[in-house]
């Protein structure tokens, strides 16, 4: 620890030099104006000619500071209603610039214009209205000093056009769509962002450093602003869905006509709280999950894109387990929305194939605002209907609530915030044995940077869950907790009718600086804390001491434009101090002068004498073995018409038994300005020698862990397509076919479990039932979405869906080729559900 220590003060040391002197001038005075301008794209108006110009841009990549390749300006007015925003972004060859259709929020690589504002000037939150050449238009909402909230969608115009001078963009932004305090003169956090595609420029105003931690902490000032409005009380977006679904095979797949009406509801509290609700709300325009044949302990995450429960999520994050990975990929957290809704937990009990595959959530409310004094809030409630099937209740009707709360000090240098969840359950006596009656958990966290360059922060979280005996001991048995480990320190009882559990994170992180950032945290989980009810978790009874450290080379060379070289290293134990990962990981990534980019990167892992407590699903803790994960892809110049990329991983260990290869090739087409698809393709050979079979009971009662080597061949396809024919009219395809098969051989039991000799962990199994044949799996699935998306007014929007999904399992392998089992597939029945979804949008 010593020698990586003193590394890290010596890198930080080469990179303490000083930065070039940059213009100071980060404020601008706002013009009134008694008559709005005409939204052409056009300067001619009165109201740019008295607004003063916004001109010192400077480059943010690739070279920090440096001066701009082309100019660039902007000019701010208002009134009382709208804040008004000409950009005019200068270029000698006109025909050069970068101009794309594509649906609205898709990022292309067209050339630019950014506008972000901070309406609470709190510097840690705000919005951005982005557009291209062709009109284009995304918006985002910024959370915690620079995430992005991509559902965000406010109604707001900018009209753009290309000239003889380059391109322009004119933006009118109604005030009712930010949150703001009306009283007295305001001041806005602004910066102005643009992006010159044909030479991957970005030049902002004032300048953006990439080399500081947070976007909002570093926007300059709009001043000037005066009487402006309260924003608007309310928005209304009734809609209408009828849906065509088919039904089982029990039914001679008769359809089904389907008709819901149900609306969204965004009422204004105070100028700074939002409510927004949503009743009997339908998300059949969101594209399907990827199928995921999961062999392991651990639930699968999957990211939430319903659009009620996207927007706004920055508020309600309070993760878990996020110390390692930079954007906590692994979605640990206290509050998962994708629980609200979910798919029936006892439909695999009592379900049939007539089932649904979700919950229906009655009706949804939140409200979100921020304070004047810098205290952010949010609270959300939903409640999902019982769902019931034929032998007994699948889902119990279920009430959701959320609360988070946040306190800003010292200029967003600082904070404080807190969490709490409750889940409440109206169990029957079919439900009761498998489903907590209650959970609760709450939390605290804080952070403190100094000098804009070091942070420490820290959280505590608790819960409680609570229900029959027969359900918690369900829970201690789970691969969450694993209580009833014959060799593990824990007291499972079969008795207990709640368990509660603690989570402990504290953290040291160098945030900023042009050279080097790092960090180090430890954390600690009890054996009891359950928060899966609304949250994600994968497993308790753990500690971790993680640290990593990132070096950035961001100003272009001979060889290449930036380059980023990253070092990891993580360790874990189990609360009782038993050693389960030890492993250390580097990676660089590095875009060449010629666009293209390459990343290589590797783990060793399992140093030492580590142990799986895990692995045997409740059985022993069994050694492992060093294994090691090489990995390496390159990714194809995003400006050209045709964008190639290809990863490969491979991983080996277990002294060789158990390896495997995964391929993943991409290409995009850019077909035309307005038409592109991509195809790619992942296949991956699996080769493990420890693959969980199942645990199984002999007439003594004595307990048999068993394991086997299984070959297993996975291949997924995933095609899109998307058409533009107008920046407000899209269609969007999108189509997957999933097969992965394998066969179990060598069944055996767990012997000495931690022994060091691998041979002696295991020993046959003598139950011919299980060895003699133990089998395989055939998992065939097809999803695909058409989505027609039309905004015919802004706000109002018109959606067409068609929907298919197909899907075969068997037993064992098979002897044809994927090319075969593709064709099986595509024979199978397929699922139709067709949808037409029209809202309306209303303000007052």
């Amino acid at each position: 620890m010593a020698t990586w220590l003193s590394v890290l003060l010596v890198l930080q040391a080469q990179a303490m030099t000083p930065a070039p002197a940059l213009p100071t001038a980060t404020a601008v005075r706002a013009t009134r104006v008694s008559e709005p301008p005409v939204l052409d794209g056009r300067d001619a108006d009165a109201a740019w000619g008295s607004a003063p110009a916004i001109d010192r841009f400077l480059q943010a990549k690739p070279s920090e500071g440096a001066a701009p390749r082309l100019r660039t300006e902007a000019r701010v007015a208002y009134d009382a209603d709208n804040l008004y925003v000409f950009v005019r972004a200068f270029d000698p060859h006109p025909d050069s610039i970068v101009s794309l259709l594509s649906r609205r929020d898709d990022q292309t690589s067209s050339d630019l214009v950014t506008l972000m504002l901070d309406p609470y000037h709190d510097r840690r939150t705000g919005y951005q209205f982005e557009v291209n050449p062709a009109g284009v238009k995304a918006d985002y909402a910024i959370y915690n000093d620079g995430n992005e909230d991509v559902s965000w969608d406010a109604v707001w115009d900018v009209a753009t056009r290309i000239d003889s001078l380059g391109w322009t963009a004119e933006y009118r932004i109604p005030l009712s769509q930010l949150h703001y305090s009306a009283k007295g003169d305001v001041t806005f956090g602004l910066l102005v962002w643009r992006v010159i595609q044909r030479y991957t420029e970005t030049v902002t105003w004032p300048l953006y450093r990439t080399s500081r931690s947070g976007i909002t902490s570093q926007f300059g000032e709009l001043t000037g602003l005066e009487g402006l409005s309260s924003p608007a009380h309310a928005e209304v977006t009734p809609y209408l869905v009828t849906k065509n679904v088919q039904g089982p095979a029990s039914d001679d797949y008769g359809r089904d006509q389907e008709v819901t009406v149900g609306g969204d509801v965004k009422y204004r509290v105070a100028s700074n709280l939002l409510l927004n609700a949503t009743v009997n709300p339908d998300f059949g325009q969101v594209e399907a999950d990827p199928s995921v044949l999961n062999l392991g302990a651990f639930e699968t995450f999957f990211r939430e894109q319903r659009p009620f429960f996207v927007e706004g999520k920055g508020l309600f994050t309070f993760n878990v387990n996020c110390v390692v990975v930079v954007d906590c990929e692994t979605g640990e957290g206290l509050f998962y929305s994708r629980r609200i809704g979910r798919s029936p937990q006892l439909a695999d009990r009592y379900g049939d194939e007539s089932s649904p595959t979700s919950t229906r959530i009655l009706g949804a409310a939140k409200v979100t605002g921020r304070l004047p004094g810098g205290f952010s809030v949010g609270v959300l409630d939903a409640v999902t209907d019982d769902v019931g099937g034929p032998g007994g209740t699948l889902e119990p009707s279920t009430n959701y609530l959320v609360a988070r709360g946040n306190q800003d000090y010292h200029y967003g240098d600082g904070s404080f915030g807190f969490i709490a969840t409750a889940v409440s359950r109206s169990l029957d006596p079919s439900s009761e044995p498998f489903l907590h009656g209650s959970a609760y958990t709450g939390g605290i966290d804080g952070r403190r940077r100094f000098g804009g360059t070091f942070e420490v922060s820290g959280s505590f979280d608790f819960s409680r869950v609570a229900g029959s005996a027969e359900a918690i001991a369900r829970t201690q048995q789970d691969p969450v907790h694993l209580y009833q480990r014959p060799d593990g320190p824990l007291d499972y009882d079969s008795t207990r009718t709640a368990l509660s559990g603690t989570n402990l994170e504290l953290r040291f992180a160098k945030v900023g600086g042009r050279r080097l950032v790092f960090e180090t945290a430890y954390q600690r989980r009890s054996a009891g804390f359950e928060i899966n009810d609304v949250g994600f978790l994968r497993q308790a009874d753990q500690q971790m001491w993680t640290s990593w450290a990132a070096l950035a080379f961001r100003n272009p060379n001979r060889v290449f434009r930036e380059l980023r070289w990253n070092f990891n290293n993580w360790e874990h134990w189990s609360i009782a101090g038993l050693p389960t990962e030890r492993a250390f990981n580097t990676n660089v990534h590095t875009q060449f002068n010629n666009r293209w980019w390459l990343h290589v990167g590797g783990t060793l892992g399992q140093l030492g004498a580590t142990y799986c407590d895990r692995c045997a699903r409740g059985g022993p803790a069994i050694r492992q073995d060093p294994y090691m994960a090489p990995w390496a892809g390159i990714e194809g110049d995003e400006r050209r018409p045709l964008v190639p990329a290809f990863w490969v991983n491979y991983w080996r260990g277990d002294r060789g038994r158990s390896e495997s290869l995964e391929l993943e090739p991409e290409v995009k087409l850019k077909v035309s300005t307005r038409f592109t698809t991509s195809l790619s393709a992942t296949y991956e050979r699996n080769r493990n020698d420890t693959q969980y079979v199942g645990t199984f009971t002999d007439p003594e009662g004595a307990r048999h862990y068993t394991f086997a080597h299984l070959e297993q061949k996975t291949l997924a396809l995933t095609w899109r397509l998307g058409y533009t024919f107008t920046p407000n009219t899209s269609l969007q395809v999108y189509a997957s076919p999933f097969v992965s098969k394998g066969t179990y051989t060598d069944v055996r039991e767990v012997g000495q479990a931690r022994a060091a000799a691998y041979e002696a962990r295991y020993r046959p199994y003598a139950d011919e039932a299980v060895a003699g044949d133990p089998g395989g799996f055939n998992v065939q699935e097809f999803r695909s979405n058409l989505v027609f998306r039309w905004e015919y007014r802004p706000g109002s929007t018109l959606f067409l869906v068609w929907s298919q999904g197909r899907q075969a399992a068997a037993e064992f392998e098979g002897a044809k080729s994927f090319g075969g089992d593709l064709r099986d597939l595509f024979r199978q029945r397929a699922n139709h559900t067709f949808l037409v979804k029209v809202s309306y949008w209303l303000a007052r």
